[in-house]
């Protein structure tokens, strides 16, 4: 069964606005004045959340790695409060994933972040139901680029991993399916900032309109 698993954050939803306001409420219980800005930073946010820590207590001049994992689960809990304040699904995304379910592929997650976090992002957005299979960062006892992760969305979903593909946005989702052996789509309008034609993808898409002719040209 031809089966596309996406990524998350960056992918199908740009998440990066709640990200940072749950990292700039850390920075405000610590009584520093570093913030960090929604469009500059959205890169870093699509990181994760320690990633989020360093660079801002970095710029204040304060960094520690004790006080990056002090604040990290205060980061969870306060992104888990305010999860869908600016999240927005990319443009044409679940239209495309419809696209894929319509011509009888099946469809997945497999995303960084925590299992918990992302099961109440995509059910809040309304959309967790088009999806055949959700695997986080916790799910299993690894996560990308590690394939595990990968198989088991793949699996869950009802599909083969011979006949799948992965959809992302950064080198870590290049990385994964490189493990995985199987093709990779990287999105071009999300924020992560890396060079997608550097990263040497099976495609690359501008819009997710493109999506299910590319699907059809790597799965057949």
């Amino acid at each position: 069964m031809r089966t596309v698993i996406f990524d998350l954050d960056g992918t199908l939803a740009d998440t990066s606005g709640d990200l940072i306001a749950a990292a700039n409420h850390c920075f405000g219980m610590m009584g520093i004045e570093t913030r960090l800005d929604r469009q500059a930073d959205a890169g870093t946010a699509l990181r994760g959340g320690r990633a989020m820590l360093t660079l801002g207590l970095e710029r204040a001049g304060q960094y520690s790695a004790d006080l990056v994992n002090q604040y990290y689960a205060e980061l969870l809990l306060a992104y888990g409060d305010a999860i869908d304040t600016h999240t927005v699904l990319y443009p044409g995304a679940i239209e495309a994933v419809e696209a894929l379910r319509s011509n009888g592929m099946k469809v997945g997650i497999c995303t960084n972040k925590p299992a918990a976090l992302a099961e109440t992002l995509m059910t809040r957005l309304g959309v967790r139901d088009v999806f055949g299979s959700l695997v986080g960062a916790d799910t299993l006892p690894t996560r990308k680029p590690d394939a595990a992760p990968y198989i088991a969305a793949v699996e869950r979903a009802g599909g083969a991993v011979a006949q799948s593909c992965l959809i992302g946005d950064t080198v870590t989702d290049r990385d994964t399916a490189r493990a995985a052996k199987v093709a990779c789509v990287l999105v071009g309008f999300g924020p992560s900032g890396e060079d997608m034609a550097a990263l040497e993808p099976d495609a690359i898409i501008q819009h997710f309109d493109e999506l299910p002719d590319v699907a059809v040209r790597l799965l057949g």
